[in-house]
């Protein structure tokens, strides 16, 4: 096996633990926590981690599988259904992630009007669509046969027609359905998130204003605490600013290179280099194992979750245990707070 080989396999295999390891847990808080599930943004978090969860248990292993053998992983038959779960899957998983952007983006923008344009019908009903929208791809992928084994990529994904005609098509068929998820997504994730982090800009600002109005007031403040005071509001900008880009930023790093070479693939006939294609590949696997940490597990709520259900597996007694169940039986907690340059948890009412 050559070294490329092996470190390819390795971050295959880094990429399956951490994403099954990761999303599990983002599972297990959703069901552990009931004002998690209450939440509007839980239901998409939940179809995400679901699309996630596949995808590191059907493609994920089989493209390992393929790099280490370079043979074709399973029948025929098989490797269809799997390229079939893989289209669609990563579809759903794109979808969900520009209505993750769309709900924060209301909440943020329209704080007191946020429950009466985001409910739980609205976000059943953004997920049909979702998935039908997922399905319609996918299904016109499997019927036509463009599902199988691709060399390039080492998985059982989308491949090429052999005929003219049907290659045509199937440069048409990659064409929209890139442009109807990635570039579409893309689209909204950088509009909304762009109007998150201006409001947040906002509320940094404002505080700011109002932090320098008491340092001035303050004259005989010691200059260590002014410093700090300064240094609170430059690492509260860069917070907001850290936050977004690390929506955004995962997004395109992760999904760029492969939709690229899928797209260029379509349009020359000289061979790409195969460790290129699996590297590709991989990095769009790698935001199955991102998705839990920047949607969820890096969040206040999920962290306090984790943190109770190890109290529970040690017996040990929670100092916020008693909280979570008043928590859990409030109404009306506050609406969207901007706080320090970032969005905390939403109502649960």
């Amino acid at each position: 096996m050559h070294t490329a080989e092996l470190a390819l396999s390795l971050l295959l295999v880094v990429i399956i633990v951490v994403s099954l390891l990761s999303n599990v847990l983002v599972l297990i808080c959703f069901l552990y926590n009931a004002e998690i599930r209450k939440q509007v943004p839980g239901l998409f978090i939940l179809n995400l981690t679901f699309c996630n969860l596949l995808l590191s248990a059907s493609s994920m292993p089989l493209t390992l599988i393929g790099v280490l053998s370079n043979a074709h992983p399973g029948g025929h038959i098989f490797c269809q259904v799997v390229g079939f779960l893989d289209t669609f899957l990563t579809t759903n998983s794109m979808l969900s992630m520009a209505a993750l952007s769309i709900d924060r983006w209301v909440a943020v923008v329209f704080p007191l009007s946020y429950h009466s344009r985001i409910r739980h019908r609205d976000a059943i009903i953004a997920l049909a669509y979702t998935w039908v929208h997922s399905l319609s791809f996918s299904v016109v992928a499997a019927c036509l046969s463009w599902v199988g084994y691709h060399q390039l990529y080492a998985s059982c994904t989308l491949c090429n027609g052999r005929a003219v005609n049907a290659k045509t098509q199937f440069t048409i068929y990659t064409m929209v359905l890139h442009s109807l998820t990635f570039l579409l997504v893309s689209v909204v994730l950088c509009v909304t998130y762009l109007k998150v982090l201006k409001v947040a800009r906002f509320h940094c600002k404002r505080i700011d204003v109002i932090t320098m109005q008491t340092l001035v007031l303050l004259v005989d403040i010691h200059p260590s605490v002014r410093q700090r005071c300064l240094e609170e509001q430059k690492r509260r900008r860069q917070r907001a600013t850290r936050k977004i880009s690390t929506f955004i930023g995962t997004f395109f790093i992760c999904f760029t290179p492969y939709v690229i070479t899928r797209i260029v693939e379509l349009f020359v006939t000289e061979p790409f280099n195969p460790y290129w294609g699996v590297l590709c590949k991989s990095l769009a696997y790698s935001k199955a194992a991102c998705d839990p940490f920047v949607y969820s597990l890096l969040r206040h709520q999920y962290r306090k979750t984790c943190s109770d259900i190890i109290n529970r597996l040690l017996k040990r007694s929670s100092p916020n245990g008693s909280g979570h169940q008043q928590e859990n039986g409030k109404i009306g907690r506050a609406k969207e707070i901007v706080k320090d340059g970032e969005v905390e948890d939403r109502p649960t009412h």
